[in-house]
């Protein structure tokens, strides 16, 4: 089975791979630009994404939307955590915590899967934002998320680590499981 992954970001889809290898899932990167619409939830726009692309996709796909809450901030960036780091990147993000000690913070993803009908599967992983910018791997917000009872950010992490603990592991993981029982 080929399935595409619409995003534009190719370290989402080297992630994917490695759950649905395995199931002899091929995946393959689709960059197909659609509406991102303001929604209170990251369901509600990955839902929106999903139906919308299915008028215009044959066959199956899927597309994450994911989003990083801070705590001091009321969950900011959340469901704009895409435009947050284009425009103001994660240092944007460290500035606005300056002097704050709650630290406090999550990652949660939702996958919108449409094989005919839709299928949502989320992941969430809590942690803290550092101080600064740690590591070289990864992208978006990961050197400066570090996830609970780990001393390394994500962008400190091999892929594979961060793919045993991560919010989009955790959603591949549901997924990929779904798949198996499914298929």
């Amino acid at each position: 089975m080929r399935l595409a992954f619409i995003t534009s970001n190719l370290g989402k889809v080297e992630e994917a791979r490695k759950y649905f290898e395995p199931l002899g899932v091929e995946v393959y990167q689709l960059h197909f630009e659609y509406p991102e619409i303001q929604a209170d939830t990251l369901e509600e726009v990955a839902e929106y994404g999903a139906k919308w692309l299915a008028e215009r996709i044959e066959g199956p796909f899927f597309l994450d939307d994911s989003g990083l809450f801070v705590e001091a901030l009321k969950g900011f960036p959340g469901v704009y955590s895409a435009y947050v780091y284009k425009t103001l990147g994660y240092n944007g993000i460290l500035k606005l915590l300056e002097g704050e000690t709650n630290r406090k913070a999550y990652f949660k993803s939702v996958i919108a899967y449409w094989d005919g009908e839709l299928h949502i599967f989320t992941g969430r992983v809590d942690g803290e934002i550092t101080t600064e910018p740690r590591g070289s791997g990864g992208f978006g917000f990961d050197p400066i998320f570090k996830p609970d009872g780990f001393d390394k950010t994500f962008a400190e992490m091999t892929t594979e680590e961060k793919n045993e603990i991560s919010h989009r592991g955790r959603a591949l993981r549901a997924f990929a499981q779904w798949l198996r029982e499914n298929l």
